[in-house]
Order: structure tokens, then sequence, then C-alpha cells
């Protein structure tokens, strides 16, 4: 049985989705927004962050990028499983992700985002893993900052397990 050593609570959060969410409403004020939320795991994270955004309006879409599989470590090549739907092109497209890790699932996502021409590409995460990043790729607004661990929780898996868990774990296998 594995364990699960808690690292983020509900409370902790949520102070740092609002506070994210906070300053996305006031960077896209006046801009003409698509939130693109990564599946499957932003998915919970993606549906705290808009309910807290003040905009007037934004749209929202989704893609699901394959590179993992049932393994704790990326393969490094990426599939795009669902595409969005939107027309992004001269839009603000903000793209909404669990967790940055290596940072190569989300430069291939974002270099595939740039050829509809939206007008800015920016990136929200939930949790940043810099110290394992393998891009130059920064994510834009960044609730959580974790060195260590392999996460689950909040939307995150392990082989699609754990995505419920109401908090941020390490797993120990």
């Amino acid at each position: 049985m594995p364990d699960l050593i808690s690292v983020l609570d509900t409370d902790a959060i949520a102070r740092r989705v609002a506070d994210v969410a906070k300053q996305i409403s006031i960077d896209y004020k006046d801009g003409d927004l698509v939130v693109v939320g990564v599946l499957k795991g932003a998915l919970v994270f993606m549906a705290d962050l808009i309910r807290q955004l003040t905009l007037n309006s934004f749209m929202i879409d989704f893609v699901r990028v394959a590179s993992y599989g049932d393994a704790t470590e990326t393969s490094g090549e990426v599939r795009i499983v669902l595409d969005v739907e939107t027309d992004i092109r001269g839009k603000d497209v903000l793209i909404v992700e669990d967790i940055v890790d290596t940072g190569l699932t989300l430069a291939s996502l974002y270099r595939h985002l740039e050829k509809r021409r939206p007008r800015t590409i920016k990136i929200c995460t939930l949790i940043d893993k810099a110290e394992r990043r393998r891009t130059d790729l920064k994510p834009d607004y960044v609730c959580h900052q974790i060195d260590q661990g392999f996460l689950v929780g909040y939307g995150l898996d392990y082989a699609e397990t754990y995505r419920n868990l109401p908090g941020i774990y390490n797993l120990k296998l």
C-alpha cells in the first residue's frame, strides 16, 4: 500500500487559487480571453480558478495531451489526444495546467497552439517543479512551487487514481 504524505491542504490551495485568479482578472480585464484547460489533471484546478475570475466574459476550452501513460516519468513523446475547438486566432490564450515538471509536454502544446496565431499565450499552473525543467519555458502564473516528490490529489493522478483527494500529497510507492 503506497504512503500519502500531505504537501498542501485545501485552505492553502484555495488561498493561492484566489490570489492568482485576481491577478489574471487584472491582466485580462480588456482582453479577449480563452482559458484552455489541459485534461485531465487541470480540471479541478481550472474549475476553481474560473469561478474566481472577475472578468465580464471569457471562453473555455480543453486539450488533452498524452506523454506519461501509467508511468511516473514523461515518455518525452507528446500526442494531442483532444484539440481545442475554439478559434483562438487573435485571442489571448491562457493554458491552465496542473503541474509543470520537465516542461516538455507543455512546450510541445505551446508550439501546437502557437500555429493557430493567437494574440498571446500565457501559462497558469497549480504546481511548478522548476528544478526538473528541461526547457526554457516558464509559467506566467504559479500557485505553488514544489521541488520534490510525485504529487497526487486535486486533479493530479497516478495511473488515473488519486485525482479525487481534496489536498495535494506526495505519493510514496
